[in-house]
């Protein structure tokens, strides 16, 4: 059972999001919420959940200042917002997980999943997001391989080439293997000069 704990500015979506993780996915106990990001704080250093639904735009403070809080999160953090802009740029340039509001059913679950079968520390992967945001920049690409993330510096890929629903990234010394198709990567590096 994952403890998780739910942000956003709007009651709402707070008790919406709540209702779909009670009905569909018994794995995930709601131990929280918080309406903004000093609330946020308070409650993770008091009840320590496993995992984090974070809206990313809040009046009083982003989401990603909350995770500039933490140096070492021990939470995984599925991001939740209804902006299609920058910011999601960046979380998916990280290979973070997020959902798009109105929050589809499969989607969560799908989300959920993902983030119960990773084992690996999210440190770096937020750390990214956080350079993202701030810097407006991109400069590390977080590739999911089969035994988590690998971070590769944009300027090292050489090309990528399709395989199905895999896509095979080369460097100058290394061939990486992504579980993601090569459309996802057109579109994060459209403006990366790459063609």
């Amino acid at each position: 059972m994952m403890k998780a704990i739910i942000v956003d500015d709007e009651k709402s979506g707070r008790e919406t999001l709540q209702r779909l993780l009670e009905e569909n996915c018994k794995s995930v106990q709601v131990i929280g919420q918080a309406d903004s990001v000093d609330t946020a704080e308070t409650l993770i250093g008091k009840l320590q959940p496993d995992l984090i639904f974070l809206d990313v735009e809040m009046p009083r403070g982003s989401g990603f200042e909350l995770l500039k809080r933490f140096e070492r999160p021990s939470f995984k953090t599925i991001f939740v917002t209804a902006h299609q802009h920058y910011a999601i740029k960046a979380i998916r340039f990280s290979a973070a997980d997020y959902l798009l509001k109105p929050v589809d059913v499969d989607e969560l679950i799908a989300a959920v999943d993902h983030v119960e079968a990773k084992t690996n520390d999210s440190s770096e992967q937020y750390a990214q997001i956080v350079r993202s945001i701030d810097e407006r920049k991109t400069d590390k690409l977080a590739v999911p391989v089969k035994d988590g993330l690998s971070f590769i510096p944009v300027e090292e890929i050489i090309r990528l080439q399709a395989d199905g629903s895999y896509t095979h990234i080369f460097t100058a010394k290394d061939k990486y293997t992504a579980s993601r198709n090569i459309k996802e990567y057109e579109e994060l590096l459209q403006d990366q000069q790459f063609f």
